[in-house]
């Protein structure tokens, strides 16, 4: 038993104390975890733009002060009553999207988004309505059901899975979130079939990954579209055939563009960027007929989608995905078994490595940057 186990644990965490302030490293008190709840030790975390997005203020759901982070790994130091999936020492992976295995959603295998802890989750607490993070007897939210900007966090059982103890944490934790976002939209979502056309608009982590399962099932023909041309070597590395920036189209919209020079349009597109305007292209470069285009980037809260309604009429369909439709728990500790036999890519992604927390606001600002 861990020396720590059902006491309180004090750590640093990089508190997000309100929106559009750096986040301010402090030393938390960690509780310990209580029924079916599982306390870890981060060892590493990534940044994302859902945690810059909240950062910002712009998420109308965001809640101040909370520790942030959804993207990690770590060692369980110790586990609460009824935990069986999980013990100390394991190496494990935090999870965004939970499966409880029993709600409804769980057993339906036409999605992955279990319901079991939604509102929770969404008010910023445990399944049982309270937290884990206190500064000075100040409660603080946990994030996402994750919380990973913190030396210490505890998640709902749901909410965690075992790894492979051989599997490098600095590197597999990115399976927490964009990588299996992107990759499993291609492979889960839209079962992309070995000679289809696919267009990929926005080259970051996502998209590239988007591009990495588009090769994986046998794509033919795979198009990276990025305002920033600079990530169109990187894009092709993965997979990409040919790389295009909207540029290029002039004053014709850009998906009458993309129609004309690639065939009356692609067998799939995936917009990776969030942004409505692109969502309307994607879906309207998608071919006549039979053309799926998949939302996977976030659109900023009250934003809407809009199109003609021939476009749908005449073949074209509109489709979305969350965390690539993986069944978290059953599918994260497979996706690591992927890479450790070099069926996957995740090294490739890492463009920056920082020392500790007290990096974490300058990797904010590469990220918003587009240093790294």
């Amino acid at each position: 038993m861990s020396p720590t186990a059902g006491k309180i644990i004090k750590c640093k965490a990089a508190i997000a104390w309100e929106a559009k302030k750096p986040l301010s490293i402090e030393e938390i008190e960690v509780h310990p975890p209580k029924a079916h709840e599982v306390r870890i030790k981060i060892l590493y975390t990534a940044v994302c733009h859902t945690d810059a997005y909240t950062l910002s203020g712009a998420d109308p759901e965001g809640l101040f002060p909370s520790i942030l982070g959804h993207e990690g790994a770590g060692i369980v130091e110790s586990v609460g009553e009824g935990v069986t999936d999980v013990a100390p020492g394991d190496h494990v992976i935090p999870l965004y999207v939970p499966q409880c295995r029993e709600c409804e959603y769980c057993k339906n295998p036409k999605t992955n988004l279990c319901q079991k802890i939604r509102v929770s989750q969404g008010n910023g607490t445990l399944p049982d309505g309270t937290v884990r993070f206190y500064k000075d007897g100040k409660p603080l939210s946990h994030f996402m059901g994750c919380s990973t900007f913190s030396e210490y966090t505890v998640v709902a059982d749901i909410s965690v899975c075992k790894i492979n103890p051989s599997a490098p944490l600095e590197t597999v934790g990115l399976l927490g979130c964009g990588i299996s976002t992107g990759y499993g939209a291609v492979l889960n979502t839209c079962k992309v079939e070995s000679g289809s056309t696919v267009a990929v608009w926005g080259l970051g982590a996502v998209g590239l990954a988007v591009i990495m399962g588009a090769k994986a099932a046998g794509a033919k023909q795979i198009i990276g579209i990025d305002l920033n041309e600079a990530k169109f070597e990187h894009a092709k590395k993965f997979g990409a055939t040919e790389c295009v920036s909207p540029k290029v189209a002039g004053d014709k919209p850009f998906q009458a563009y993309l129609v004309e020079k690639f065939n009356g349009g692609f067998d799939y597109t995936f917009e990776c960027i969030g942004n409505v305007h692109t969502m309307r292209q994607a879906l309207e470069a998608a071919h006549k007929g039979w053309g799926v285009s998949c939302i996977i980037g976030v659109a900023a809260a009250g934003q809407e989608i809009s199109t003609r309604p021939f476009q749908l009429v005449t073949g074209r369909s509109w489709t979305g995905s969350a965390f690539g439709g993986w069944k978290s728990r059953d599918s994260v500790p497979k996706l690591v078994e992927d890479y450790l036999a070099k069926k996957l890519k995740i090294d490739e992604f890492i463009s920056q490595q920082y020392g500790s927390i007290e990096d974490l606001n300058k990797a904010f600002d590469d990220l918003h940057a587009g240093s790294r």
